[in-house]
């Protein structure tokens, strides 16, 4: 992809299918085995990459030498769009959730001709406000032990009022068992949130600390650059999906992506629906997944 990156992707299910592409959350998730069973695989040709520098994408970040000034959101636009010609695909259908959601509007707003059909769950759409809620305190009420343990755990010396650009030099430090506590405690906060109700403990897919590692580096990266978005420029210009549909899907206790953000986009992009899932929360469980079919299943 230039830059010095190379990105995983792969195809699966239907070569003569609906192509359809999956933007993976983080931003530094990587995609799972799990996005694929979102759709029909007689119906659709199901496209999955791994974002710059995390999941099997190269150079990873896990590795402390490993430099992110070349992994933005328009670098990440820019790849879907190579990729999409790399294949030979005309339109995609585009799935995305989490900051995936956001990433798939951005990619949407630049290539609206590209897009087939939208299918979001989690919904976020690059706002200041919702970066400051989800990881400078605004959920802290709802998570209060798990919010102090993340602040109370920065070492003196990297404290400068700002959580996030706390994180971010602590992360950087010289000292590897230094660098691997800052993991640690930034993902414990990612594993408090995402569920409802709340589980304890550190989610196991931050058990291996090169994901871990590489999953708070571009997490707060991305959250000090505002996601490299102007503020409140999705919602903006989402008049340039007026003729793409689309499906918001959201839990209602979903603390990490409120309702109001996907209620805010579907009062400017009139052509999405938007389903909540009841009492579920920010992850995808089993009745969230069920929601993501129908949808796919309707657009195939």
């Amino acid at each position: 992809m230039g830059d010095g990156c190379q990105i995983y992707w792969e195809t699966c299910g239907n070569p003569s299918g609906k192509p359809a592409v999956v933007v993976h959350g983080g931003p530094g998730s990587g995609c799972s085995p799990w996005f694929r069973r979102l759709f029909d695989p007689s119906a659709y040709r199901i496209v999955l990459f791994d974002q710059r520098n995390c999941g099997r994408s190269l150079p990873h970040a896990g590795d402390a030498t490993t430099d992110l000034a070349a992994n933005t959101t328009q670098h990440l636009v820019r790849d879907m769009d190579l990729l999409r010609e790399k294949l030979g695909v005309e339109r995609w259908l585009v799935l995305g959730g989490s900051w995936g959601s956001t990433l798939s509007l951005a990619y949407a707003e630049s290539h609206a001709g590209r897009v087939s059909e939208m299918v979001l769950f989690g919904v976020t759409t690059g706002r200041h406000s919702e970066l400051d809620r989800a990881f400078r305190g605004g959920t802290s009420r709802f998570f209060p032990e798990a919010w102090t343990a993340l602040v109370d755990a920065v070492p003196s010396a990297y404290r400068d009022g700002d959580v996030v650009e706390s994180y971010a030099r602590w992360l950087a430090d010289r000292d590897p068992g230094q660098r691997r506590s800052a993991a640690h405690a930034w993902c414990m906060w990612e594993s408090a949130t995402p569920h409802w109700p709340p589980k304890l403990g550190l989610d196991e897919r931050f058990e291996d600390p090169a994901y871990a590692m590489a999953f708070a580096r571009i997490v707060t990266n991305y959250v000090r650059h505002d996601l490299f978005l102007e503020d409140g420029v999705l919602l903006r210009n989402a008049g340039v999906l007026s003729d793409i549909p689309g499906v918001l899907i959201n839990g209602e206790f979903d603390f990490q992506a409120p309702i109001a953000n996907a209620r805010e986009l579907k009062r400017v992009w009139p052509r999405a629906s938007l389903v909540v899932v009841d009492a579920a929360g920010h992850a995808a469980d089993t009745r969230t997944a069920r929601e993501i079919v129908r949808a796919t299943d309707a657009f195939a």
